[in-house]
């Protein structure tokens, strides 16, 4: 209980300060993200949210309701029965007509407020004849999606925060403004299509996170080691946010969800360009890359991956994420660092077996030369075939 509400409230945190960034005294906010100055749930656009937000509604109306009676009494019983105006204490021990009623009027209470509420949790299981599932699979920190089955089977990329480190850092300039986006915008936002049924099924391959998105009304746990699911269906095209709302780690304020709903046609053409970009970017392992192109590709894979622990300049975090400067393990032989990255270490390092073997081999290549590392150690240019092997 407590690591969830710590986690909703860094979560919380994040989102109001992505969302209350101004520019010019004015607060502004990222489509799709709260609003400023806003009280309620986010404004639903599937009809389970609008079932929650209903169910949110009536609940608040009747412990309004209950609030009001119940003072509204026991302010009257003491200013009508003050001892100033001689009234005296009733000398009754027990009353049965006034133990029915307390018992049956709270009962028939939690009876109205279950029975909506039963309904609503029982369609939100429903995750059957969804049209298309996609796997989301949490990382430390970022979103992994998968398309399983439906249209744009076959497409699977990471979505990591693209708002830049330095911006996050307060580097990027002094009195600079942050972005309306700021915290809440991904480099690969997953996309959807308009009036279909849209089954997640969610896992993680470190520690919990969850995928939430509350627009749809949907907040599902991602478990290592476990399959959860979880479904949705917007009604209205837009670009909705959400975030990981299960506390993570470190970066737990830093892997934000963005979902884009688009029209039919508009995700037939999404999806044939994002198969033809797979297929153009697919790497042939056996290819024989130039050092200059490794470290040029491994370049981009540390700082969308590795950056947030180990930093850009390679000096990691004392006491938590090692440097890699002047490591033992990047100036060593290729076979231990390539083993570090596809199975983790010590509980620490995750295992990255999630990126191809030209990443894996690109980074590797990157760090061995990057900083003070270059000719210093072995192994300088690491090869995917290396990769391949290690596998």
């Amino acid at each position: 209980m407590l690591k969830t509400s710590l986690g909703q409230r860094q979560c919380a945190a994040a989102t109001l300060a992505a969302a209350l960034t101004t520019f010019g005294g004015v607060a502004v906010a990222a489509e799709g993200g709260p609003q400023p100055l806003q009280l309620n749930l986010a404004p639903p656009v599937t009809e389970i949210a609008r079932q929650i937000y209903d169910l949110h509604s009536m609940m608040l109306i009747i412990c309004l309701v209950i609030f009001v009676a119940v003072f509204g009494v026991m302010f009257y019983s003491i200013f009508a029965h003050r001892k100033s105006k001689g009234a005296k204490p009733a000398t009754f021990h027990e009353s049965t007509t006034v133990e029915i009623i307390w018992t049956v009027v709270p009962f028939l209470i939690v009876i109205g407020m279950a029975l909506p509420a039963t309904k609503t949790v029982v369609a939100m299981k429903d995750t059957s004849n969804a049209d298309l599932t996609i796997k989301a699979t949490g990382y430390q920190w970022k979103w992994g999606y998968d398309y399983l089955a439906g249209e744009g089977e076959g497409i699977s990329f990471l979505s990591n925060l693209s708002t830049p480190r330095d911006e996050i850092n307060n580097h990027d300039g002094q009195g600079k403004p942050k972005d309306d986006a700021y915290l809440m915008e991904v480099d690969q936002p997953l996309v959807v299509p308009v009036d279909k049924k849209i089954r997640i099924v969610t896992t993680a391959s470190d520690v919990i996170h969850s995928w939430s998105v509350p627009a749809f009304g949907v907040k599902q746990d991602a478990i290592p080691g476990f399959v959860r699911d979880t479904w949705f269906k917007a009604d209205k095209p837009g670009t909705y946010r959400g975030f990981c709302s299960e506390l993570c780690g470190k970066e737990h304020a830093f892997m934000p969800i963005v979902v884009i709903v688009k029209t039919q046609p508009e995700y037939d053409a999404w999806v044939k360009t994002k198969l033809t970009e797979m297929q153009a970017k697919m790497d042939d392992p056996t290819k024989v890359w130039t050092k200059e192109d490794l470290v040029a590709r491994g370049e981009k894979v540390f700082n969308s991956n590795c950056a947030a622990c180990h930093q850009a300049s390679g000096q990691g975090i004392p006491g938590a994420f090692p440097a890699l400067v002047g490591s033992q393990v990047v100036l060593g032989p290729e076979a231990e660092q390539i083993h570090i990255l596809l199975n983790g270490r010590n509980g620490k390092m995750p295992a990255w077996k999630q990126l191809s073997d030209v990443e894996i081999a690109s980074v590797i290549t990157y760090t061995r030369n990057a900083w003070t590392n270059a000719g210093q150690g072995k192994d300088p240019v690491v090869q995917p075939s290396a990769v391949t092997a290690a596998r």
